[in-house]
């Protein structure tokens, strides 16, 4: 029985979450709900579970807070993962590169679990153009996304100079729309 019991656990973790549907979140969106805005780069440190979720954590060296409390590091859960040899996949969760430079939308909830929101539309590559000028990009996102009525949307790239991230940040935590 024990067994049994413990097949149908692996069973259970290898088996990928159902799709997700995502709310659309614009970026002056993302602003505003996220708990911290920081832009570091990752490395990745541990897995665990929660419930019947894996956790990818990560550590954050947070090159500068553009919102939130300025750290140095910080921990952050992606859904999905491996552990004690059990895959899971989650939908709509990002993938992260150990050693790559990003800019990240995240939420810490009540439980202290910090994660990026609206799963994959508040991770943002940085990378620098041919005049070394850093550019914040994010391609669309592929999973299902409704708008605040319900419709069903196509969501679209996102590409802008670091500078003009910072900037609309700025604009729209003090109030303006950041257009």
């Amino acid at each position: 029985m024990r067994r049994l019991i413990m097949s149908a656990l692996v069973a259970a973790c290898l088996a990928p979450l159902p799709g997700s549907t995502l709310l659309q979140l614009s970026l002056n969106d993302m602003i505003t709900k996220s708990t911290a805005i920081v832009h570091g780069t990752v490395e990745p440190t541990y897995s665990d579970v929660r419930g019947s979720v894996i956790y990818s954590h990560y550590q954050v060296q947070v090159t500068k807070s553009y919102k939130g409390a300025a750290v140095g590091t910080l921990d952050l859960a992606v859904p999905g993962g491996m552990l004690n040899g059990a895959r899971q996949f989650v939908a709509g969760a990002p993938g992260l590169q150990a050693g790559q430079d990003y800019f990240l939308f995240l939420w810490t909830s009540k439980s202290g679990l910090t994660q990026i929101i609206g799963l994959s539309q508040g991770l943002f590559q940085v990378i620098s153009n041919s005049s070394g000028q850093l550019i914040v990009s994010r391609a669309a996102v592929s999973e299902r996304m409704l708008d605040s009525s319900g419709q069903i949307i196509t969501d679209l790239n996102i590409q802008m100079p670091l500078t003009q991230m910072a900037n609309r940040i700025q604009a729209v935590l003090a109030g303006g729309t950041g257009q």
